[in-house]
């Protein structure tokens, strides 16, 4: 609230704040199953989960309007991957706030080098 005293009349305005958090923008039951899968299959901490879930639902709905390229925290991606997993939902998300499907590309190899396997590909 902002204070303003005209002529011994003290008038208040109200200030919107329009951020959201990622949770804010998905149903409380996806938000639960997007933290308890991050929190089972990652082993984090419920808190750490709803962080991280809440993080990565911001990060997309960041990345559905960006005009540069963007890549998300490795935390981040551990929610990316959960909400993928969940693919009608992330779906809907994605045509909700893209108007398109949003597709997930893992960390990409230095442009120009080639991809080196750690081990030897096997052979049948």
């Amino acid at each position: 609230m902002h204070d303003s005293n005209q002529g011994g009349i003290t008038a208040m305005t109200a200030v919107v704040n329009d951020q959201r958090t990622g949770r804010s923008l998905v149903s409380e039951e996806l938000f639960g199953s997007l933290a308890h899968f991050v929190a089972t299959h990652n082993g984090q901490t419920p808190e750490r989960a709803e962080r991280i879930a809440d993080q990565a639902i911001a990060f997309l709905a960041t990345v559905a309007t960006a005009t540069v390229p963007m890549v998300p925290s490795d935390d981040v991606d551990m929610g990316l991957h959960a909400f993928i997993l969940h693919t009608k939902a992330y779906g809907e998300f994605c045509d909700q706030h893209a108007g398109r499907f949003l597709h997930h590309n893992p960390a990409p190899v230095a442009a120009g080098a080639p991809w080196k396997p750690s081990r030897p590909a096997r052979t049948p």
